[in-house]
């Protein structure tokens, strides 16, 4: 039995898939290269509670994975006033390449991080986040219900390319691609998004949110070990 992460399967799940007894997935669209495989979702640590966010959001999460992204830091550096006007508070994860920024930045209002244990904590307390499209972020996020505005690295052959699409055909993102993430372009992006897109899109978030999948999972290996 194989447990597929991404929308784009990796080489094990590729390799082993024809012989295997089932393939569990986590986001939209991997069934269509993997037929018969069952959509579960990726297990969570139950902390992640679902909830609505507030619109206009009010706290801002920004992260760029257990790595950080510098990316993703940089722009939201050179936009922080910007952001700090806009928000009652900003959580940013910047990883430990972001270290000395996040000293650097120090100000009311930004919360720097360069590395949390509890992103189910800070979820609970954010409206809105911006991140990678990794899919641990994501279903993190999809099972809070929280929007999502995604710069998916270009890394990996691209696999984050296509998760990202999936979360943003399903409602629940919109993507900026990571060439074009600037501190202005940021800032235009989250200004051009009104009340009732954010609203949409928490929904969106909230309809793919699988906070049961372990047990999904363990209902799959059931079956399979009673075949």
């Amino acid at each position: 039995m194989l447990h597929e992460k991404d929308v784009r399967p990796g080489l094990a799940t590729r390799y082993f898939a024809a012989s295997a007894a089932a393939v569990c997935t986590t986001l939209p669209g991997t069934e269509k290269r993997l037929p018969g495989a069952i959509l579960t979702g990726v297990p969570l640590r139950q902390e992640f509670k679902p909830r609505t966010p507030e619109v206009p959001p009010r706290r801002l999460l920004v992260t760029g994975g257990s790595q950080g992204a510098r990316r993703i830091n940089e722009a939201v550096w050179s936009a922080l006033g910007a952001l700090c006007e806009r928000f009652e508070e900003v959580i940013h994860v910047a990883g430990e390449q972001g270290a000395e920024g996040v000293k650097a930045q120090a100000r009311d209002r930004y919360t720097g991080l360069t590395f949390t244990d509890d992103m189910a904590g800070l979820m609970a307390r954010a409206d809105l986040v911006i991140s990678r499209a990794g899919v641990s972020t994501i279903a993190e996020a999809a099972a809070v219900g929280l929007p999502m505005i995604l710069v998916p690295g270009t890394f990996g052959g691209g696999h984050q390319l296509e998760n990202a699409a999936a979360i943003v055909a399903a409602g629940a993102a919109i993507r900026i691609a990571d060439e074009e993430l600037t501190g202005p372009q940021l800032i235009a992006v989250l200004d051009g998004l009104p009340g009732e897109h954010l609203r949409s899109m928490a929904a969106a978030s909230a309809g793919l949110g699988r906070r049961d999948s372990a047990q999904r999972v363990l209902a799959v290996l059931h079956e399979v070990a009673g075949k």
